[in-house]
């Protein structure tokens, strides 16, 4: 029976990953879905609390590097700090608005990055710079969140290893 709730867990796992290109918080359900078993059935799964405090500790990770791409692509191109903080609102707008389109995965990759692309440009026509150097900086931005969006799926691809690994040891 332990191996039918660990195929369950990992599964689970694979739709939370999954749901990281849609904008949901992923990594953080696949934590709390680790950490109710764990809490649930403490002597049925082999997770221990380090694993668990691992795959916190990686969701986080995998946030600061989401958000933190975005404002360090739009500083890369010379973007103001403004511009940056701006790109991380944006992105997270526009993440919440392009899940609205029906482009599944595409639409809330799309909003997250146009968002960054929007706040990073704004903030910096708000700081006086050119409009060349305004869209420069969005396109920084955006390529940023793009990226940035990359790392936190390779960060909810760890998570995703070190439960399952766990959930079968």
């Amino acid at each position: 029976m332990v191996y039918a709730y660990a195929i369950v867990l990992t599964l689970l796992n694979l739709v939370f990953w999954a749901g990281i290109l849609f904008g949901l918080p992923g990594a953080w359900l696949m934590v709390l879905l680790a950490t109710l078993v764990e809490w649930w059935q403490p002597d049925e799964f082999l997770f221990s609390w380090p694993v668990i405090y691992v795959s916190l500790a990686l969701a986080v990770l995998g946030e600061v590097l989401e958000f933190s791409f975005g404002a360090a692509g739009a500083r890369q191109a010379g973007g103001s700090k403004r511009a940056a903080g701006l790109a991380i609102l944006g992105g997270i707008v526009g993440a919440i608005f392009g899940t609205l389109l029906p482009l599944p995965i595409v639409g809330t990759l799309l909003g997250a990055s146009v968002g960054a692309f929007a706040g990073s440009m704004l903030g910096d026509l708000w700081a006086g710079r050119p409009a060349e150097l305004s869209v420069e900086s969005g396109r920084g931005a955006a390529i940023g969140r793009l990226w940035g969006t990359v790392a936190k799926m390779a960060v909810g691809g760890a998570v995703v290893l070190l439960l399952g690994i766990a959930a079968f040891v």
